[in-house]
């Protein structure tokens, strides 16, 4: 197999309408919280489904800000996954609460069966992370956080449009947060995030909070901060919203790809359940000897990642804090997962050439190991 052109793990498409808005935002005069980022906002709250989207800096700045308004303190509880990007966990710790960390299901969100075990009088809430582009079990979580009267402020930075039965994530808990960051199904080319919420109370402390706590230009009614967003990125952020949909819809085609090319093959695919609208963010595969295939796709110029190899628990801003914990399905995965490229842009004959490699590497490993067992033999 010879070396074609580099396919990227992914890719950010710029085209002459996200050059217009830009162009539109940066000629307008006003580049903090104006006109644009005021459309975003209402246009976003409307395709989630809620009736307020508040933008912040970043998506840890969306979670951070959230578990603030929610008057989360030193020292209390909050339920989440452990296989997610370390982002989710920062601004729990930021704020000096505890991630109580629980396992997973095959989906790579958290199993709603080991949560339970987990919830003390300190808990203060749930963080479900839709993984992938994978909604979480909402409804077995709703029913848990009901029993326990626990919020859920759903981290939705990998699975904007995903769907939990009919509804989209980030209209299921109290709040849900997001990232535009540049590999995100929606992205603003740079930093950004936003809460989607129904509270309106939430959603005032929100707009005071990213804004250095102001009610007004000169009254700061509370202490906030500076995670405020930008014209010139809310303008790029409305285009992308606006094709948000049919982006999708390429990445489900490309998984359909995946699926059909790597059928068969001794490795595990993603799973995608009844109730879910997967929006394949990333498509993970796990394979026992990832390493090694991960080396022979990168030598045919093919991107991949490993999202992630290192789960919260065991990240040492964490594990030399707090005491071992038995995670087992987190820790297996985490030595097998391996992210294929996936972005809207991506072709059926470079998919064709990504499963070939695939294909190439796993027949390749067959034959030897064959080889050596014949070699061994009397």
């Amino acid at each position: 197999m010879g070396k074609a052109c580099p396919i990227l793990l992914s890719r950010v498409h710029i085209d002459k309408e996200i050059q217009k808005a830009t162009l539109r935002a940066l000629n307008s005069g006003h580049y903090i919280l104006g006109k644009e980022s005021q459309a975003f906002e209402e246009e976003f709250a409307d395709y989630i489904g809620t009736k307020y989207a508040i933008l912040t800096g970043s998506g840890t700045a969306a979670l951070w800000l959230t578990l603030i308004s929610l008057e989360v303190k030193a020292h209390d509880e909050i339920i989440v996954p452990s296989l997610t990007a370390f982002p989710t966990i920062e601004p729990i710790l930021t704020i000096g609460a505890n991630p109580v960390f629980v396992d997973i299901t095959d989906t790579y969100t958290i199993d709603p069966s080991k949560i339970e075990e987990k919830i003390s009088p300190k808990t203060k809430g749930i963080i479900p992370v839709h993984l992938y582009g994978h909604p979480a079990n909402m409804n077995e979580i709703k029913n848990i956080a009901r029993r326990h009267n626990l919020f859920i402020l759903e981290d939705c930075c990998q699975a904007h449009g995903a769907r939990f039965e009919n509804k989209r994530v980030g209209s299921i808990g109290i709040a849900g947060c997001f990232s535009f960051y540049p590999s995100k199904n929606l992205t603003v080319c740079g930093d950004g995030g936003i809460v989607t919420t129904n509270n309106k109370s939430l959603s005032k402390t929100l707009r005071m909070l990213r804004d250095h706590g102001r009610s007004s230009k000169y009254t700061h009614s509370i202490l906030g901060f500076n995670e405020r967003f930008n014209e010139i990125q809310a303008a790029i952020g409305r285009v992308n919203l606006k094709k948000l949909d049919s982006y999708n819809e390429h990445r489900r085609q490309v998984a359909l790809w995946y699926r059909k090319f790597l059928s068969g093959l001794p490795l595990e695919l993603p799973q995608e359940k009844s109730w879910a609208y997967h929006v394949y963010h990333m498509f993970v595969i796990r394979f026992k000897e990832r390493d090694k295939l991960k080396l022979f796709i990168e030598s045919k110029n093919i991107g991949t990642g490993i999202h992630y190899p290192i789960p919260c628990h065991l990240q040492p801003a964490i594990s030399a804090k707090s005491r071992p914990i038995n995670l087992a399905l987190t820790e297996e995965y985490c030595k097998e997962i391996l992210s294929l490229p996936i972005y809207p842009m991506l072709t059926k004959k470079q998919t064709t050439h990504i499963c070939n490699a695939i294909n190439f590497f796993l027949h390749r490993q067959s034959e030897e190991k064959k080889a050596a067992k014949d070699h061994d033999l009397p």
